[in-house]
């Protein structure tokens, strides 16, 4: 966790961005973005029935 505490005489814009850097520099955000877009994977079934639809829709 990132975590900053206001200097004595620190502007709120300069907190914001002494903040913005550490979390870009922790990783956090990247990792959040994968969680956000990843997808289970397929089972075999659901595999072979995905090909089986692409086949049938190949050969119409």
């Amino acid at each position: 966790m990132v975590e900053v505490r206001k200097k004595e005489g620190e502007s709120a814009a300069s907190l914001v961005r002494r903040f913005s850097y550490r979390m870009q520099k922790s990783g956090i955000l990247l990792r959040a973005k994968k969680i956000k877009h990843r997808q289970k994977p397929k089972t075999k079934r659901e595999r072979k029935m995905a090909a089986l639809r692409r086949l049938k829709r190949q050969f119409q």
